[in-house]
């Protein structure tokens, strides 16, 4: 039960960077600041939840005050920032942004354990997180947790973009049509990022078909479908109906959900991040 705890904590902070990332990435220009604002409240919401479930851990998980004192801290920026974009303060928001993504990029890696066998009663808040980022799997956790928050930021970002056309419907289509194409790339790289670690995790002991078969969900709802589904959003674009783009984005962001869950579920009891 634990591990779920811990995997849905992941995931939080994961979709708080890649919703902040994908929102900074978003020109102003061309979107009103409710959006920021209201999306931001979002962010909030979700590190709320991810601040009681870090303070419902046991005492003795080692990243357990970290993570609290993280998600507060970004919670605290994204109602900060939603604040600046009341104002319609541009700079001051896209700094908020920027923040809200780091503090969650830095949330993620902290709550980052070590493989099961490299655990010992004796471990500690420092020896966790440093075994967590040690060694030459060091790039490909990083990479891991930075792939997987910008392919679910962008996909329900772009999601939450084309909602907003439906109170907005004089707005540029730029912007979501730029999202869609970051959605695209982040799942190229998330691609790029899991087939690096199957292949390493692959080439160490024999695995069962259940695994194969998990491993098959993960790739085929979360990459495969996903990115086909970017793609149709895209020819919907072109119509151009904006509506009809978002319930193809609906679908993806369940998609990508599923592939990220499956992704971390296969990662709690691997060596590499699958």
């Amino acid at each position: 039960m634990e591990i779920l705890w811990h995997i849905l904590l992941q995931f939080v902070f994961r979709l708080s960077l890649g919703v902040a990332l994908a929102m900074a990435l978003t020109p102003p220009r061309w979107v009103t600041a409710g959006f920021y604002r209201v999306h931001l409240w979002v962010v909030l919401g979700l590190n709320t939840f991810a601040a009681l479930i870090a303070s419902s851990r046991p005492v003795d998980w080692p990243p357990r005050t970290g993570a609290l004192a993280l998600a507060v801290g970004v919670a605290v920026a994204a109602y900060g920032g939603a604040v600046v974009w009341l104002y319609e303060k541009q700079t001051a928001g896209k700094a908020a942004l920027w923040l809200v993504a780091a503090l969650s990029f830095v949330a993620a890696a902290w709550t980052t354990e070590p493989h099961p066998t490299a655990m010992t009663p004796s471990t500690n808040v420092a020896t966790t997180a440093a075994a967590a980022l040690a060694g030459p799997t060091t790039a490909l956790k990083l990479l891991d947790i930075l792939s997987s928050g910008l392919l679910l930021g962008a996909t329900i970002t772009a999601m939450f973009l084309g909602h907003w056309y439906l109170n907005h419907p004089g707005m540029d289509l730029k912007p979501l049509r730029r999202l869609v194409l970051l959605m695209a790339g982040a799942i190229v790289l998330r691609g790029a990022a899991a087939l690096l670690g199957l292949g390493l995790e692959a080439s160490g002991a024999e695995k069962a078909l259940a695994w194969w078969l998990m491993v098959s969900l993960r790739w085929g709802a979360g990459l495969v479908l996903t990115l086909l589904l970017a793609g149709l959003t895209w020819q919907t674009l072109k119509i151009p109906n904006t509506q009809s783009a978002t319930g193809i984005l609906y679908a993806a962001v369940i998609l990508a959900f599923i592939g990220e869950l499956t992704s971390q579920l296969l990662s709690a009891d691997a060596l590499y991040p699958l």
